[in-house]
């Protein structure tokens, strides 16, 4: 079994939840570390904070912690619904510890642990609201940022994008976050 990333260990009412590590991230030992992370980082920047703040400042968890593998057609397999299941008592456990007010799902199998998601353009853009552990939890849903995705580069992704940024950036966490 591959090593297991996580972010570092942040107390932050901001939680990303994102879908697994890739191949490069337990090499470098952190998640988000190659392609789709710079684009990642490209958008939180945009909205006020750069990479090295947001890592410090932002809780990073996964689905899936573990690199699930290779496609057999190409790109990064999706974690099986045994390896999110086996994952999911520790991602339960972070959100019961940190107890989040904002969490921020990044690609379809991240947004689906939370809300039904059956199209992208159904739930990015808006800001939604959940229980878990009796609290509720404000879901900023984006996409993934993969370099194999065009949605976020085309429209209607490219508005919804800049739409759920421009939320998370006017979310009471994200100000907060971005004035320490």
């Amino acid at each position: 079994m591959p090593p297991s990333v996580v972010g570092e260990p942040v107390v932050s009412k901001i939680l990303l939840v994102g879908q697994a590590p890739g191949v490069k991230e337990p090499e470098l030992g952190r998640p988000f570390a190659w392609t789709a992370g710079k684009t990642l980082f490209k958008w939180f920047s945009s909205i006020g904070l750069e990479e090295a703040a947001f890592r410090q400042k932002v809780y990073m968890s996964a689905v899936c912690r573990c690199f699930p593998g290779k496609h057999p057609k190409g790109g990064d397999r999706l974690p099986s619904n045994d390896e999110i299941e086996f994952c999911s008592q520790w991602l339960n456990a972070e959100i019961k510890l940190l107890k989040p007010e904002l969490l921020i799902p990044v690609g379809k199998l991240a947004v689906t642990q939370y809300m039904p998601c059956n199209k992208l353009v159904d739930v990015i853009g808006r800001t939604h609201s959940i229980d878990i552990w009796d609290r509720s939890i404000d879901v900023i849903p984006l996409p993934h940022p993969s370099g194999a995705s065009t949605w976020h580069r085309i429209e209607p992704g490219r508005t919804l994008l800049r739409e759920a940024l421009d939320m998370i950036k006017s979310h009471r966490c994200w100000r907060n976050v971005c004035k320490r």
